[in-house]
């Protein structure tokens, strides 16, 4: 059958990451008419995590002499998304007898080894089942090759080099494609198993595989790896985060969201659907919050292909169906975004907890009493040391829990006995006795196990040559025709801008026009979502109805994002923005905000998922008219 003729491949999302459900694989294999199951265990953290655990553990063994290990001794050291087996065993059964396919990242550090396993604990239950993994996103070899020689790898979030940096690279990993795992899936694999594949290249992989586009198919492509990045979240796409939850949670739909299954035909347009008999919602509104979460501006870049999304199309074409199309694909760039682990030192923090009048003074005497006890020489000790007021106590609150404020005491140092609790010379023996000098109604907590120092680790995202990264592909049935495959490069590459297009909108509306306003939160009308890349916090605004559109655009500039953040939240660092009419957003990209990323975040908001709400919930004037059609 020719591609064009061929079917939808129906597309199951199974997992987020390692925090999702365990169920879903599961209950997808036993329950949906889907060809393919993908899954996400990944993170920057995890990365992190995997990584620099697998660097320790072979400096472990080499203290042991010991190189000849069994399988067995092997997964005592494994760097794998562990997790990923509870999910995966109780599958196996319904993935064997149905034939469905399974591509996940969850092989972290160590995909062979995970791969292997899966292997075997296929065996064990009867199933002679067909596993490949793909090999190539480990970088740590290349990047401190290339570092010998001179490179620099300037961040993609702060634009400083390695050197700059200031940190010595422990690990590093880059993002490969999907068509490594189309090639798999076209040798006969069953399962294939990767490990820093982006997010999305799994469901790449599916469709390239089963509708057989060849790598120069940029437009194909470029709208599977905009259906992948919607998938991959699970059950973002499906009403997780979405702001408009409350018709969710009225409708009795907040509870087992669904996962989410795409089907994508042969041009890479798909209709989004999700379980049946399940809570949650496939809306043009949760799609379009997931599309608005972690892009970083009108190009989306993957190893395989560039989506250009500025007139991506988003429509309701059923009860929980939504069509998704009009995305371009571009060739892809000659790099790939690799992300460097430095060990930064040792980070630990308690709090106070404070209520009553005089919010303000009570912390800053708490602030003022620790730092005179720490004295000059241990505060020059301190990488960072900040003092955080957290919450407001309102007079006359509902309960005395909603009054209380955390004020959190945050200190990073890269010296260990500093920020060793037990330590009679350290910060926190020494900055807690002030609590019987502290300020009327300061409290604290029973468990102090986070005034312990732990290590911690920065992120440099910067970019490597696809060209020194090549990947693999390795079969690991008999029988297979060739065991191991290396994979080409894309047929054409195309250099793009360091920095992402940005603009103000093109004839903005006079915001008289719309008439009579009245003062309540933006999010009163304006839907969003923001999340993280890195130290990076991407941010996308969008309305509900068409006449709102022109107001939105006009409404909100780069200097509006500016004042709503406010003088404590601006960073005075850049802010991109770009438009997607199609479906009336405003995407904004806040360059190094979320301060240095997930790793070593001094703030709440260590994923930048909270910022978006914050901007929502900030007053502005809105048009009455669209305020009296409904709020959200």
């Amino acid at each position: 059958m020719t591609p064009s003729l061929r079917r939808p491949v129906r597309v199951a999302g199974a997992s987020g990451g390692f925090s999702d459900r365990v169920r879903a694989i599961g209950s997808l294999a036993a329950n949906e008419d889907v060809d393919v199951i993908v899954g996400d265990w990944l993170s920057e953290m995890t990365m992190t995590i995997h990584g620099t655990g697998k660097i320790k553990n072979r400096e472990k063994l080499a203290s042991t002499g010991k190189t000849d290990l069994t399988f067995e001794e092997q997964l005592q050291y494994a760097m794998f998304a562990e997790n990923f087996m509870d999910c995966f065993e109780p599958a196996i059964d319904d993935l064997a007898k149905r034939g469905i396919k399974l591509a996940v990242n969850a092989g972290a550090s160590d995909p062979e080894l995970l791969a292997k396993l899966v292997v075997k604990k296929t065996q064990e239950k009867g199933h002679n089942v067909k596993v490949a993994w793909v090999e190539g996103d480990d970088a740590t070899g290349a990047v401190k090759a290339a570092l010998e020689k001179g490179e620099g790898f300037q961040s993609l979030m702060h634009g400083r080099t390695v050197k700059e940096w200031g940190l010595d690279p422990v690990c590093a990993q880059c993002y490969l494609g999907g068509l490594g795992i189309a090639k798999a899936l076209s040798e006969g694999a069953d399962i294939v198993i990767c490990g820093r594949v982006s997010d999305a290249s799994p469901i790449i992989g599916a469709a390239a595989w089963w509708h057989q586009w060849t790598s120069d198919q940029f437009d194909e492509l470029a709208g599977s790896l905009i259906i992948g990045h919607l998938l991959e979240c699970a059950a973002y796409v499906t009403g997780g985060y979405c702001s408009d939850f409350k018709d969710t949670l009225r409708e009795g739909k907040h509870i087992d969201m669904g996962f989410p299954i795409a089907a994508i035909d042969h041009m890479g347009h798909g209709i989004m659907t999700k379980e049946k008999n399940t809570g949650g919602k496939m809306t043009v509104n949760s799609v379009t919050s997931q599309l608005l979460y972690e892009i970083q501006g009108p190009q989306y870049y993957n190893c395989d292909v560039t989506a250009q999304l500025e007139n991506i199309k988003i429509e309701q074409v059923g009860e929980d169906q939504v069509k998704v199309s009009g995305v371009r694909g571009l060739p892809p760039p000659p790099t790939t975004k690799v992300g460097i682990t430095g060990f930064a030192g040792w980070q630990a923090e308690y709090h106070v907890y404070l209520c009553g009048l005089d919010i303000e003074e009570k912390c800053r005497m708490t602030e003022e009493q620790i730092r005179y006890e720490l004295g000059p020489e241990l505060l020059s000790k301190f990488t960072m040391l900040k003092f955080m007021q957290n919450g407001s106590s309102v007079p006359d609150a509902r309960n005395q829990d909603v009054a209380t404020v955390d004020f959190r005491i945050f200190a990073q140092s890269k010296d260990r006995e500093l920020l060793n609790m037990r330590n009679p010379k350290g910060f926190f023996r020494i900055s807690m006795v002030t609590f019987l000098q502290s300020v009327p109604g300061a409290s604290l907590g029973n468990d102090m196990r986070q005034a312990e120092g732990k290590p911690y680790y920065e992120y440099h995202p910067t970019l490597i040559p696809q060209s020194s990264m090549p990947q693999k592909v390795h079969l690991l049935w008999d029988g297979a025709s060739q065991k191991t495959f290396d994979m080409p490069l894309a047929p054409e590459f195309r250099t793009y801008d360091r920095r992402q297009p940005t603009y103000e909108t093109s004839n903005p509306v006079d915001l008289s026009s719309f008439g009579e306003t009245v003062r309540l939160p933006l999010g009163k009308i304006v839907l969003g979502r923001s999340g993280d890349k890195c130290s990076d916090c991407n941010v996308g605004l969008f309305v509900r109805h068409d006449d709102e559109w022109d107001w939105l655009r006009s409404f909100l500039t780069v200097a509006k994002i500016r004042e709503l953040l406010g003088p404590e939240e601006d960073t005075g660092k850049p802010i991109d923005r770009f438009e997607m009419p199609n479906i009336r957003a405003v995407h904004f990209l806040l360059h190094d905000h979320l301060d240095r990323g997930y790793d070593a975040c001094s703030t709440y908001d260590t994923l930048g998922k909270n910022c978006c709400e914050y901007l929502r919930m900030r007053m502005v004037d809105l048009p009455k008219k669209f305020v009296d059609r409904g709020t959200v």
